[in-house]
């Protein structure tokens, strides 16, 4: 099924482009929720018309979230959860987790949908991309430690090579010697 794309589709295209989708992707998605129209003889007549008003659309949401995408980019995201010895989470950080998280930092509303990254299920250091529009896409740090360990831990054991032993030895020293006291 060739259809027109009225609005900007993630993963699929931009509004005013003739693209071939499955029939049940068209009928069922695209057309109801309005981001597409059948290709038709009517429909590519009015291309130019609706690249110029997507051009303006985008521009004035690009411009609108120009400041929010500044403010996520310096965002550092730090998560303590349960793991074993070898560093594998009991769980996993999801895009949930990080939208939660990030719409508490920022005072905005981000969703699970526009957080690109897959699961997270180790100890360390991640980036993670907020979607915000097709053209802003901000990086954001996420830096996942063992609970009970200080967040700081967990970034020299990333950036040195073999270090990360060093770390975990000294919280354990430094455990029995707390609770002596």
């Amino acid at each position: 099924m060739k259809v027109m794309l009225v609005k900007d589709v993630y993963k699929l295209g931009r509004a005013g482009d003739i693209k071939k989708v499955a029939d049940g992707y068209g009928r069922n998605f695209l057309i109801p929720q309005g981001f597409a129209v059948l290709a038709t003889e009517g429909a590519l007549k009015q291309v130019q018309k609706i690249k110029a008003q997507a051009e303006v659309r985008r521009s004035s949401q690009n411009s609108e979230l120009k400041g929010l995408a500044d403010q996520i980019k310096d965002v550092t995201l730090t998560f303590a959860a349960k793991a074993g010895d070898t560093g594998k989470l009991y769980g996993s950080i999801t895009t949930q987790d990080i939208a939660t998280k990030l719409s508490e930092q920022v005072r905005f509303e981000v969703k699970r949908q526009q957080v690109d990254t897959q699961p997270i299920r180790t100890l360390g250091e991640f980036i993670a991309h907020v979607r915000l529009t097709m053209d802003l896409v901000p990086e954001i740090k996420i830096i996942v430690h063992r609970e009970g360990e200080v967040a700081e831990h967990a970034e020299p054991e990333k950036s040195k090579k073999g270090g990360g032993q060093k770390a975990k030895e000294e919280v354990a020293a430094e455990e029995p010697a707390a609770t002596a006291e």
